[in-house]
Order: C-alpha cells, then sequence, then structure tokens
C-alpha cells in the first residue's frame, strides 16, 4: 500500500500540543495516537473528525488527564501523524471503521467512555454499536450517524460540493469558518501542519463522499443495523452539540429520542460555539465531560 507520511519537523513546536507522540501498526500503516494521565485511570477516548486530527483536542487532554483519565486521542488514517495512503479508492467508509477498529482492539482498550465529533461520531458509534461490550457511556458532540433514507440537509450537500470543486483544500480555512472564535496565525498553521501539499490531503478530499446520502450507499445497510443496536443502548448516553453548527444541528434531539442510554442525562447545549465545539469551547467540554463520568 503506497502512502505518505508527514515529515516530523511539519509538527515541531505545535502551541498547546507537547504530547508525547505513540505509534502502532494498523493494516501496514503507521498510527499515531495521544496517551496521557494514569493508565490505571477510567478511560477517555477522543475521535476526531473531518479534517482535523487530534490537535483538536489539545485544550480538553490536559484537564482530562489531571482529573485522573487515561486520555488517548488517535489520529485517524490520512489525517495527523497517521500514514495517509495516496490511492483514494482505498479511503471507504468501511475501511475506516476496521482501522478503527484495529486500533481499538490494539491497545485492547475497554470500558471506553468515548466523546466523539463529526466523522470521529460516524465511525465511533458504529464501533460503539458493533462492540458494546468495549464501551462505558458515550458521549457525542456535532455529529450522527446516516443512513441515507433522510435526505441531508442543503448545509451538508453544499460542503460536500465545494470540498470535491475546490482546486487546493484550504483545511485551516475550514476550520476557521467552522469556529465560532478567531483563532490565531499559529493554531491555524498547526492545523495545516500534516499536509505539506495537496497529495496528503486525499483522505480529507474523500470524507464527505463517505458520507450516506441515500439509502443504497455502501454504507447505509450498516449503519441501520447499528442504529438497531443503538436503540438497546442502555449504558450512558450524554450529547454535547453546540448552538451554532447548521450541519449536525437537530442530531441530538435524534439521539435523545431513540437511544435509551440518554434518557434522563444532563444533556446541554454549547454555548457560542461552531461546528468544532472543542476549539471554541475545550475546557468547558472537558469540564463537563468529567464531572458527567466521575460525579
Amino acid at each position: 500500500m503506497e502512502f505518505l507520511r508527514t515529515p516530523d519537523e511539519r509538527f515541531a513546536n505545535l502551541p498547546g500540543y507537547s504530547f508525547a507522540p505513540h505509534y502502532l501498526q494498523v493494516d501496514s500503516l503507521r498510527m499515531h495516537y495521544v496517551d496521557e494521565g494514569p493508565r490505571t485511570g477510567p478511560l477517555a477516548l477522543l475521535l476526531h473528525g473531518e479534517p482535523s486530527w487530534s490537535y483538536l483536542y489539545r485544550k480538553m487532554i490536559p484537564p482530562l488527564a489531571a482529573a485522573g483519565f487515561r486520555v488517548v486521542a488517535p489520529d485517524l488514517i490520512g489525517f495527523g501523524k497517521s500514514d495517509k495512503p495516496v490511492d483514494a479508492n482505498l479511503f471507504t467508509y468501511q475501511r475506516h471503521l476496521e482501522w478503527l477498529r484495529g486500533f481499538v482492539h490494539a491497545l485492547d482498550l475497554r470500558e471506553i467512555n468515548m466523546f466523539c465529533q463529526d466523522w470521529g461520531g460516524l465511525l465511533g458509534l458504529r464501533l460503539a454499536a458493533e462492540e458494546t461490550e468495549r464501551f462505558a457511556r458515550i458521549c457525542a458532540g456535532n455529529t450522527f450517524l446516516p443512513t441515507g433514507d433522510i435526505p441531508p440537509g442543503e448545509a451538508f450537500l453544499k460542503w460536500r460540493e465545494f470540498s470535491q470543486a475546490v482546486k487546493r483544500l484550504p483545511v485551516a480555512k475550514i476550520v476557521q469558518a467552522s469556529c465560532v472564535s478567531n483563532l490565531s496565525s499559529e493554531t491555524l498553521a498547526a492545523y495545516n501542519a500534516p499536509y505539506p501539499d495537496e497529495t496528503y490531503k486525499v483522505a480529507a478530499r474523500r470524507f464527505p463522499l463517505l458520507v450516506p446520502a441515500t439509502p443504497d450507499d455502501p454504507a447505509a445497510e450498516g449503519n441501520r443495523r447499528a442504529w438497531e443496536s443503538l436503540k438497546r443502548f442502555e449504558k450512558p448516553f450524554l450529547t454535547l452539540f453546540s448552538d451554532s453548527d447548521p450541519i449536525t444541528r437537530g442530531g441530538d434531539l435524534y439521539m435523545r429520542r431513540y437511544i435509551p442510554g440518554a434518557k434522563g442525562q444532563p444533556h446541554e447545549t454549547i454555548l457560542a460555539a461552531g461546528h468544532f465545539l472543542q476549539e471554541d469551547k475545550g475546557e468547558e467540554i472537558a469540564q463537563k465531560f468529567a464531572q458527567w463520568i466521575l460525579g
């Protein structure tokens, strides 16, 4: 499998991101992850989406580790410090799921307290539905698990069209446009760091096309089965969606209605936050997440 590996010097001295790198092999590819906090603490698994990487969680990792959590935040294959296959056809919903499954199995993660956002939810919720025994609690923020049976909203369709038409995918600008706060030039550079040029952005380009938008999508049936499992999921399930994300708006209400474990949980709307709510309100979300688990 042909792949690119972003040079380490691209990640030197990133603001707020001094975590030691960890790596493991998944399907002959090197996958990077952050692993902070006491190994004996409750496990917090933080899953990023598109086109971000584990840098998105830099505001949540330290307070969670300080609260006693073992915090694991991987870079999905094709993102961050993980290897980046160059063949676009290699990137399918199922293969991304298997890469994530391989990561969880390689570390033998159990009693997982998951926070998932964007594609972190499309993959994490699917995995939790298929391997419920590994998960203790789930917190979903600005994400969904589509089956294609409900037509996608206009905001998503515009994003998908833009992602394929634009000559150079402006990763940092996409992150900034999806935040309420103004990001520093150093922070924007950190989001661009994994991608020296367009050849490194194949996964980021493909993700919008992999969201099931029609009932006959290759991933639609698997997600329908996942929903049948989630409709029986009685472990605690929390939603922390933001107030300023047109793409996933309403997804929290659907989850609260159909997932049994969501009943009676302290669901909240994170104010003054965009799609990347971890960037806008990371410390606040970490505090709510920890308090929900630890009491």
